[in-house]
């Protein structure tokens, strides 16, 4: 960890808490094993078929090996959330970076569906809080008014991602097998795990202003971070709907590929590609739609939820259409890349209203709790209901049926709305609150403070 002695406390002022150099440097890292974390991730679905030929699985169970590191995720992120806020952020993800990058690399050894849905649980726990740890880290380095745009393309980086990791995979194992495919998008992981111990780490600022230097107990600092949990409501409501949005966001990016196989006899390395389009149409989407918040928000802090409420209904209507039979097969292709595009409309806008009302002693917590209703409720949900209902009534069916998902999130996103103005300016003035008790020397960062 590279802690610099000039950094001021996370969140101080609208400017670069490490200097313009240093920041670009950890956001060019952070972006990089975000990059590599979904390639490590999505390398499976163009494998599927290869899967489901070699052991004979169902839907289910292939979806499930997507699952089942959404599942793992979500039950993690949390206390490693803590424990980066508390003591090292960089250190946290050297550890994950290079236990997932180990995990991929040992899918290439199993034998049989148990063994290859353990080590997918394995790389599940290796990713465990990376993106709320890696989220948080730049939102504190940055200054706040470049916030969603950056969130926008550092999540754009999952999608990004998964494009490299699904035409990897159907490249390569057309070439040299499947199970050389994990063995050869794991390795870069480990090189960027040791080099991220380049990268410089924040100030944690306190939760409350502390009684000279009396140190803070646990017990105090658990209540202080459960009562900074419960008084945003808007965060609830942005973590529940970020996670129904996910769910039509991660069916699309698992069965994509095994759409193009069995409903346009496209082979499993040209259905890897043709998806990878789409999903890269997702990673222009996500850093769009951040910077489109950005401008909004600055007008009025709540656009931002105005946005998210308005896209997911879009969505739903688009992809419905498209693998609904509504749309005649010569423009499906297009429509289906509207709808990647539009689909993750709320990745970048919703982490930037969880991080605006939390706490900033708590901004890896609070990135944590959406991470974890995204893996839990959404990412986890997606491919292996979709593979449920596959099996019922074929891929085409569920792939119609599941955008229905984003029309719950828009109700959730509603919701958030209605107290997400009165939680910004709480938070704001419990950071002023800190300022006024801080010694004269770090007044001036602290009352600058804000959160957006």
């Amino acid at each position: 960890m590279n802690l610099l002695p000039d950094t001021q406390p996370d969140g101080a002022g609208d400017d670069y808490l490490v200097g313009r150099t240093h920041a670009w440097f950890a956001f060019a890292m952070t972006f990089a094993l975000m990059l590599f974390d979904y390639i490590d991730r999505q390398v499976i679905v163009s494998l599927f078929p290869h899967l489901k030929l070699a052991w004979n699985l169902s839907d289910k169970q292939l979806g499930a090996l997507v699952s089942v590191i959404s599942i793992v995720v979500a039950a993690g992120s949390i206390p490693v959330a803590l424990w980066a806020d508390r003591f090292s952020r960089v250190k946290s993800v050297f550890v994950m970076a290079a236990l997932w990058s180990l995990a991929s690399i040992s899918c290439m050894f199993t034998r049989n569906y148990s063994q290859m849905f353990a080590a997918r649980a394995l790389v599940g726990v290796g990713e465990t809080g990376y993106g709320s740890v890696g989220g948080a880290l730049i939102a504190s380095l940055f200054p706040k008014r470049l916030r969603a745009t950056l969130l926008g393309a550092f999540f754009a980086a999952a999608s990004i991602g998964s494009v490299l990791g699904v035409v990897l995979g159907g490249v390569i194992a057309a070439r040299w097998g499947w199970r050389s495919a994990f063995g050869v998008v794991g390795v870069p992981g480990l090189v960027l795990a040791v080099l991220y111990l380049l990268v410089p780490d924040y100030k944690t600022v306190a939760l409350a202003p502390s009684a000279g230097n009396a140190p803070q107990t646990e017990q105090k600092f658990s209540t202080q971070v459960v009562k900074a949990l419960r008084s945003s409501p808007a965060m609830w409501w942005t973590c529940l709907g970020a996670a129904f949005q996910l769910i039509v966001v991660s069916t699309i990016w698992a069965w994509l590929p095994s759409y193009f196989v069995r409903y346009h006899d496209a082979r499993p390395e040209q259905a890897a590609i043709q998806a990878a389009v789409i999903v890269l149409c997702g990673a222009a989407g996500s850093l769009v739609w951040g910077f489109v918040a950005d401008r909004l928000a600055s007008r009025k802090p709540r656009n931002n939820l105005n946005l998210m409420i308005v896209l997911p209904v879009v969505t739903t209507v688009v992809l419905a259409a498209a693998f609904g039979g509504v749309v005649p097969a010569s423009r499906e292709y297009a429509v289906i890349a509207l709808g990647g595009f539009l689909m993750t409309c709320t990745l970048a806008p919703s982490a930037s209203v969880v991080l605006s009302v939390i706490h900033p002693g708590l901004r890896s917590t609070g990135a944590a709790l959406l991470a974890l209703f995204q893996n839990l409720f959404g990412l986890a949900v997606g491919p292996f209901v979709a593979g449920v209902l596959s099996d019922a009534w074929g891929l085409k069916g569920a792939l119609a049926i599941m955008p229905a998902f984003g029309l719950v999130a828009m109700v959730c996103f509603l919701f958030a709305r209605r107290t997400y103005e009165t939680e910004v300016a709480a938070v704001t003035a419990a950071v002023h609150l800190e300022a006024a008790a801080a010694p004269a020397g770090a007044k001036s960062a602290l009352s600058a403070q804000a959160p957006y």
